[in-house]
């Protein structure tokens, strides 16, 4: 029995590791390449930033990538020893089937016990650094904090419309900056023909030099009121790191550890909010890890019945068991957050749902 678990273990470990750095690759860098393009030719930012970005996105990435590489791995391995009739010899000679994929399993629950810490700890460090790297390359290279043609709201109390942007000059052309002053109040508005960008990353701001426009400024009179002044020249500073140095509450909520939640909801249940979200989230984390065991059950059950040894069929029921299981966990998370159902029951229903589809396969395998 030892030696067809070692063989079990080899023909499932090689299409795992493969399939996960395939599919991380293409989720982390080709799914972004037209963004590494726009931030190296067109922003100017230097590649070691821009590779440290995708570093930080592997984490999160791999929350998902993971058990979508068990589940191809599961069909693509015990697809190609059902095809060749190597299953039915194996329990001809009297070993259940059970047997065979309990090593499988095993794994599938060690993976998902280690994705729960990874999840919890990686992934959410990773992505709250990635936000902070953001933001330091922001500093040092303003411009590419910057998308032109869009409105901006990165930063505090000011909206920013820039038609165009000449990254490699480190200059701004026909600038509209906007400044809310509250409801019921009249927003003031700067415009410019030009501009350009002077960096302070001591003070993590950036001092923005308008050229040639107008500002509303407040009457001294009638603060509500604003009247045209005409510039040469304008300075006033934008804060791209307004927030550096805070941890918990300039966390969103993926970047939160379990702990970090759990205390969050504490709090929130103290002061009468609905920390609904929060529990979602807690829950997301786990039912991610979690799904590595379920897509093993109902992957090898599928792979034993179907006996299909071409890698395209195997990897289109992947898919097909993709297309339904992700949709139904963003269906059931919009019905927790909102609170249609219990938002702990929400979360489970898909491994609960996918996993007794594939405990009923197996059974019947297993009886046969």
């Amino acid at each position: 029995m030892k030696i067809l678990r070692d063989y079990f273990l080899k023909e499932f470990c090689g299409p795992l590791f493969l399939t996960l750095g395939v599919l991380s690759f293409i989720m982390v860098l080709v799914g972004n390449l037209n963004k590494i393009a726009d931030l190296v030719i067109n922003k100017g930012v230097d590649i070691l930033s821009v590779f440290k970005i995708f570093f930080l996105m592997a984490p999160y990435i791999i929350t998902y990538a993971l058990p979508i590489a068990v589940l191809i791995a599961t069909l693509l391995s015990l697809g190609r020893l059902s095809s060749d009739n190597e299953i039915i010899a194996i329990r001809a000679s009297g070993i259940n089937f059970f047997r065979l994929v309990l090593p499988l399993i095993l794994i599938g629950l060690i993976l998902s016990l280690a994705l729960v810490i990874f999840n919890d700890r990686a992934a959410s460090y990773a992505h709250y650094a990635y936000r902070k790297t953001l933001i330091d390359i922001g500093i040092k290279n303003p411009t590419a904090a910057f998308e032109e043609g869009v409105f901006i709201n990165s930063f505090e109390k000011y909206i920013l419309f820039i038609y165009r942007v000449d990254s490699k000059k480190n200059k701004l052309h026909n600038v509209r900056i906007y400044e809310p002053q509250g409801e019921g109040k009249p927003t003031r508005t700067i415009v410019a023909k030009s501009g350009e960008f002077i960096a302070d990353r001591e003070k993590s701001t950036v001092k923005l030099k308008l050229m040639d426009g107008t500002s509303d400024e407040p009457d001294p009179e009638n603060p509500a009121n604003f009247y045209k002044l005409n510039f040469k020249t304008y300075f006033m500073s934008l804060n791209l790191a307004e927030a550096r140095g805070k941890e918990k509450i300039d966390k969103k909520t993926k970047e939160m550890t379990i702990h970090e939640l759990r205390s969050e909801i504490r709090r929130l249940k103290s002061e009468g909010v609905d920390p609904t979200p929060l529990i979602t989230q807690i829950n997301e984390k786990l039912v991610l890890a979690f799904s590595c065991i379920v897509f093993i059950l109902i992957g090898s059950s599928l792979a034993l019945i179907t006996r299909r040894r071409e890698k395209s069929i195997n990897i289109g029921m992947a898919v097909l068991i993709m297309a339904a299981y992700y949709p139904l966990l963003i269906g059931c998370e919009a019905l927790g957050i909102r609170g249609f159902v219990n938002p702990v029951l929400a979360m489970w229903i898909p491994n609960i749902l996918f996993g007794l589809i594939g405990a009923t396969l197996m059974y019947k395998l297993c009886a046969s």
